[in-house]
């Protein structure tokens, strides 16, 4: 299937320049939907993984339901103050601006192994914030999944020994 006819791009958002890739033209067709969620989970199944995390707001909407195909659990990764226990926190740069992350304390217990998973991977700072707060915590990254590479920014590269798949890529 060809996934990019159902990924609108949006120029110059959210700001001069950037080509948004918005999935939410592909995730409101279902049949679409779950067969990307399917071709994900196809992507990961063979590694050992106990649990999915996927950062705020897109990497939910990914992570989740590929961590229900798996039988795994799902760990939200928030953007700062919107988990209610005590959280661990990191900042990081987005390819058009800043933000911070947070995980709660007791997200994971040291040693599981945790696949990262989220929409869209372009610069990687977001996902090296994600990977930095998983390994304060004592987890395991086994690797990284995305619906969409923006392989042209060369994200991967900041992932050394990390397994990086993607679904899609422009």
């Amino acid at each position: 299937m060809n996934f990019k006819e159902y990924i609108r791009v949006i120029p110059d958002y959210p700001q001069p320049g950037i080509r948004f890739k918005d999935i939410t033209t592909l995730l409101q067709n279902g049949p679409v939907y779950k067969e990307a969620i399917d071709q994900m989970k196809a992507l990961i199944q063979e590694k050992e993984i106990d649990v999915i995390a996927g950062p705020e707001a897109r990497g939910f909407v990914i992570g989740a339901p590929l961590a229900y195909a798996l039988g795994v659990g799902f760990i939200p990764i928030r953007k700062s103050g919107k988990l209610p226990g005590e959280t661990i926190e990191a900042d990081y740069a987005l390819e058009y601006g800043k933000d911070k992350l947070a995980m709660h304390t007791d997200a994971i217990k040291p040693g599981q192994k945790v696949l990262i998973a989220d929409d869209l991977l372009a610069t990687g700072g977001t996902i090296q914030t994600s990977i930095d707060l998983i390994k304060q915590l004592g987890g395991d990254i086994v690797g990284a999944a995305f619906l969409i590479e923006l392989s042209y920014l060369d994200g991967r590269s900041k992932f050394d020994g990390i397994d990086v798949v993607s679904l899609v890529q422009y």
